[in-house]
């Protein structure tokens, strides 16, 4: 066993670099799925049978389709049309479209969500579609969204995974490269433990966001408070523990 700590140590830079990609793919592939999500989602709601449509056909075309085949695509088959993308890109590209669009449906529904007396109280204050859906309809909705979100960040996460075919030296290749120095369990381990890891921190700070929210909507604590009390308990366990 000391033999494969050792592998691991000498294995870290390299390992390192691979969480990096991961993390940027992540987030890169995030960004981009919070923009189509509420674009295809706002669309999705439009009384324009036209554009309504295209935000449809748009969500299940990415949801309906695998995403190794549209990475895949985008990576192998681009370049014989004349556009060549370089694989992070297209990594994040893939990412965003596929997650975006059933982020989409996240955002559509948590729109549906609101209160329909929302809708008519903000009608009444004559604002502007812009106004009405930035300060009244979309903080609510924004709430509502997040736990939904989070799961969908955590399995994008995951999702980072299969960019390990088309040249990228993310975290899952390293994980291969480390499994030919030791064994099989032991380096798939250490996978599971850094992308744990990564889940956590990042369902941690959806949870931060959540709690923003609802503070926001004067439903609950602030996001200082919460940690606040949290601490308070922590210490008042510990003392406990003690005595």
């Amino acid at each position: 066993m000391s033999t494969y700590f050792e592998a691991l140590i000498g294995a870290a830079p390299r390992i390192l670099d691979g969480v990096w990609i991961t993390v940027q793919l992540t987030l890169g592939g995030a960004a981009l799925a919070a923009v189509i999500a509420l674009a295809l989602g706002l669309m999705a709601r439009l009384d324009n049978m036209v554009l309504r449509g295209i935000a449809r056909a748009i969500i299940e075309f990415f949801r309906g389709t695998s995403l190794v085949v549209q990475l895949f695509f985008m990576f192998f088959v681009l370049p014989q049309l004349g556009l060549e993308l370089p694989a992070m890109v297209c990594g994040i590209i893939a990412l965003g479209l596929n997650y975006g669009a059933y982020s989409a449906e996240v955002v559509r529904g948590s729109l549906n969500a609101v209160p329909t007396g929302q809708w008519e109280a903000s009608t009444a204050l004559s604002l502007s579609p812009f106004h009405r859906m930035r300060r009244i309809i979309f903080p609510q909705a924004w709430a509502l969204m997040i736990p939904s979100l989070t799961n969908y960040l955590v399995h994008l996460l995951k999702g980072t995974a299969i960019v390990s075919f088309i040249t990228l030296a993310d975290l899952t290749y390293h994980t291969e490269q480390l499994r030919v120095q030791t064994s099989t369990y032991f380096a798939y381990g250490v996978s599971l433990i850094i992308y744990f890891i990564l889940a956590y921190l990042l369902t941690m700070g959806m949870n931060a966001l959540e709690v923003q929210a609802k503070h926001r909507l004067g439903r609950g604590r602030s996001l200082r408070e919460t940690l606040s009390l949290s601490t308070s308990r922590s210490a008042e366990v510990g003392t406990g523990g003690a005595s």
